[in-house]
């Protein structure tokens, strides 16, 4: 049985809930990425920051994004998935929340993260096109 650990990207870097919002960025910058998970001061995850939530959360309302907080703009529910869960399991996480990266925890720990070119790395083209499609639908 293929695991989310056997096709998650190891060593996800988190941005802490305290850092600003330009800090993210930079980060993002840094590691080509458009997307961070959000961890407190108890290295428990927090939520997830995109380089949308930015732009709409706090650009967009007019908030200084270098003083609004990763953790201001973390998101109510927190969507994740076990290190030792099917890539079945994954899939049906990522489609039912219409999310395109998940993060992997193992014990309350971040581990990495499963981002759609994670799966379309690891999976039959189907099972690719199946998730970019549910995940792109119009709510």
């Amino acid at each position: 049985m293929t695991t989310a650990r056997d096709i998650m990207t190891p060593d996800a870097t988190c941005v802490r809930s305290s850092e600003t919002l330009v800090e993210a960025a930079r980060k993002m910058v840094e590691l080509n990425v458009g997307a961070l998970p959000i961890c407190g001061p108890d290295e428990k995850l927090k939520g997830m920051l995109t380089d949308r939530d930015i732009v709409v959360k706090a650009v967009a309302k007019g908030k200084d994004p270098g003083k609004c907080t990763a953790g201001e703009c973390a998101q109510d529910e927190i969507v994740t998935v076990q290190a030792d869960d099917s890539v079945e399991r994954v899939l049906s996480v990522m489609s039912e929340h219409k999310i395109r990266r998940v993060p992997v925890i193992d014990s309350h720990v971040l581990v990495g993260i499963i981002a759609q070119a994670d799966v379309a790395r690891a999976l039959p083209e189907r099972q690719v096109g199946d998730l970019v499609e549910t995940v792109s639908e119009e709510s």
